[in-house]
């Protein structure tokens, strides 16, 4: 057996990194769970992991490849908020602004009391929406896939958003905006949080402040000054041979093809433009992203965000800095474990390691995709992390956990 020669990269210990593909190979690949994955590890911003595994398409006998297009959903949001702060900054609102001064239709919002569609009964909530609620999804909106109460059910019955459970309505962000109008909020804005459709809104937002739609602004000021040229709403011809399959799991603990490539909704420019779920990436890109947020908002010499905001963006912005286990409802789809862990505008962030039970740093922010994929960046030790894979739900396998473990159990300066 041929040993194998350990070297340090960027305090990263080369051998501990292998670790994960051995992890990701032998657990998951090998027995069939997923196709393959792609995880990029960067610290001071030198990368010192990328690997492929397995295959993007297995139908197709494709193996991973390091450009491999995904579709990373709620990864979205995170760069949706990016764009929002881009406008705070240049003094279009204030966080503590009510949303109903731009989107003047949700001036009488209500909130949900008894009844199902059309025949609510609500109440006045405590204060307006703000626009830090919308960023922080304590706005009181939910999701029409949580099947929990009735107004996700009358999301569900107008396609607010979202058509099917990963599918995208035939909507504009401007008409699914006015369907909310009619509709009661789930709780008083500022009260609790719970995981919605508050980033989407978000997207819609920059369109009424920026008077441009909001793929076209997104571009402009976050992708194209990242040099983020294969993220978009949709797979271009010329990014088809790349695109990887998206799978589920199966009865008998292996996976079924859950979106073909060729066939796939993303393959057409969509009408939503969800800046909640809606984008698709490559690791690469993603890591030019998630570096400019380490880089405290630059990088390559653009700059993105000032460091100020950056810092406002990833402190815990819930009442009194709890964790979520205060404010969410137990039990509720979310990205992210709730002990230990508190929300700021559009990512999750570490505020007790030990409640958390976890290696890593607190203050280091994350979120991934309902297909698994994930990303964070720990500031202290200027870490990024960008994994990629695709099987939906994110929550079948503790693929992220697994992998903060695998990063950390790395750094050895």
């Amino acid at each position: 057996m041929t040993a194998i020669t350990d070297r340090t990269i960027a305090g990263m210990s080369t051998s501990r990194l292998a670790q994960i593909d051995r992890h990701f190979a032998d657990r998951y690949i090998e027995t069939g769970k997923i196709s393959g994955a792609l995880t990029l590890v960067a610290r001071h911003g030198e990368i010192a992991h990328f690997s492929p595994l397995g295959q993007m398409d297995a139908e197709r006998n494709k193996p991973t490849r390091e450009d491999t297009v995904y579709r990373i959903y709620s990864m979205s949001k995170p760069i949706t908020s990016v764009a929002l702060l881009t406008l705070y900054e240049q003094g279009k609102f204030q966080l503590d602004d009510p949303v109903h001064k731009f989107i003047p239709e949700w001036e009488n919002l209500g909130v949900w009391v008894s009844g199902a569609y059309p025949n609510f009964l609500t109440k006045r909530p405590e204060r307006p929406m703000s626009v830090r609620d919308l960023l922080s999804h304590q706005s009181g909106f939910t999701y029409g896939f949580m099947h929990n109460n009735s107004i996700d059910a009358a999301y569900r019955e107008l396609s607010v958003v979202n058509d099917a459970e990963v599918g995208l309505s035939s909507d504009t962000l401007a008409q699914s905006a006015r369907k909310l109008a009619d509709l009661p909020l789930l709780f008083s804005p500022g009260t609790r949080w719970n995981y919605s459709i508050s980033t989407d809104m978000c997207g819609y937002l920059v369109e009424v402040l920026s008077g441009k739609r909001f793929d076209d602004y997104l571009r402009e000021s976050v992708l194209e000054p990242l040099g983020m040229k294969e993220t978009s709403f949709y797979v271009p011809d010329e990014r088809l041979d790349r695109f990887a399959a998206c799978y589920a799991p199966s009865p008998d603990g292996g996976r079924d093809l859950q979106d073909d490539p060729e066939t796939s909704y993303y393959r057409k420019p969509p009408t939503m433009l969800s800046g909640g779920g809606g984008l698709t990436s490559t690791a690469t890109d993603y890591f030019r992203f998630a570096q400019m947020l380490c880089n405290r908002g630059t990088l390559d010499g653009e700059r993105i965000l000032s460091r100020k905001t950056v810092e406002l963006m990833t402190r815990n912005h819930l009442p009194g800095a709890v964790d979520l286990t205060a404010v969410a409802p137990p039990g509720q789809f979310s990205e992210v474990g709730y002990s230990g862990v508190g929300f700021g505008l559009g990512v999750s962030v570490i505020n007790d390691l030990a409640r958390a039970q976890i290696s890593g740093s607190e203050g280091q922010f994350a979120w991934g995709g309902a297909a698994s994929t994930a990303f964070w960046v720990d500031p202290v030790e200027e870490v990024v992390v960008v994994f990629m894979t695709q099987l939906l739900p994110s929550s079948q396998y503790p693929f992220r956990r697994e992998l903060q473990t695998l990063v950390n159990s790395a750094i050895v300066d």
